[in-house]
């Protein structure tokens, strides 16, 4: 029988073998449309880099806002700035200072006699504060000192150091014109040196949950001596704002302010 054989396939006309059409694993098809996503960002591609003052405008815009958030939360929970309208703490504290106030203290850290403290004025210890003058620009001051880029310039807040705590016996004076505390003797260092004080009595315990504060330029500062008629010159823990931490401004006095830790160190506890 003859033998049967396939048909040969009908040879190319340059002697090359035929290939396949399909392109190769993994290679984009050219004849493939392109995917609409591919084609949006590519042109958000192309529109960034025809434009980069947009770009610019954008980055800017981003650190502005992030600015102005953690100045808030440091504003609400950390530190608030604050400017000093008078001389009573010369020469510890000058007229126009700016400082930084800890809002920590008294709470969750602990209040120390000495500490320099500002509070709201509550018992009325300042005049009422004049009506606020209205201009165009009023909003953007508001706002800066609300998020804490500006400093308070209320006049309602008042600064004093702290010289007796809750329960603390303070004398003015003994025989040496010295304050007292829980009956010894203190040499306070921290007052202004250009005047010496003049002696002004009084004697009074610390209620539960009060203060005894009083100015470092000790001639010209209406503290708790001047104000016993009202609630005995006492002021409330919880109108404390907190501790003065910093002096800010102007630079040639930037420093931390101190609290006289051995002005006190033999203080002993109230009875």
């Amino acid at each position: 029988m003859p033998e049967n054989h396939a048909p040969n396939p009908e040879p190319r006309h340059d002697g090359a073998p035929e290939m396949s059409a399909a392109p190769a694993s993994g290679a984009p098809d050219p004849a493939a449309p392109v995917h609409a996503e591919s084609r949006s960002r590519a042109k958000a591609e192309g529109k960034t880099a025809g434009n980069p003052l947009l770009g610019w405008l954008k980055e800017i815009a981003t650190v502005v806002v992030i600015a102005v958030v953690l100045s808030f939360l440091i504003k609400t929970f950390l530190f608030r700035a604050f400017f000093i309208p008078s001389e009573s703490m010369v020469n510890t504290l000058d007229v126009d200072d700016r400082i930084f106030v800890n809002l920590l203290v008294p709470e969750p850290f602990a209040l120390s006699r000495g500490d320099v403290v500002v509070f709201r004025d509550t018992k009325g210890w300042l005049p009422p504060a004049p009506a606020k003058k209205e201009g165009p620009f009023t909003w953007v001051q508001d706002g800066q000192t609300f998020v804490g880029l500006l400093p308070d310039n209320s006049e309602q807040h008042l600064v004093k150091r702290v010289i007796g705590l809750p329960g603390d016996h303070v004398v003015c004076c003994d025989a040496g014109g010295k304050l007292t505390i829980n009956g010894t003797a203190i040499d306070e260092t921290y007052i202004n040196p250009a005047e010496l004080p003049q002696v002004r009595n009084f004697d009074v315990t610390v209620p539960e949950g009060k203060v005894w504060v009083m100015g470092d330029n000790r001639n010209h500062s209406a503290d708790s001596r001047a104000h016993m008629e009202t609630d005995g010159g006492f002021i409330d823990l919880k109108d404390l704002e907190g501790k003065a931490a910093v002096i800010a401004w102007p630079l040639n006095r930037i420093k931390t302010l101190d609290n006289y830790p051995d002005v006190f160190r033999n203080v002993p506890a109230p009875r």
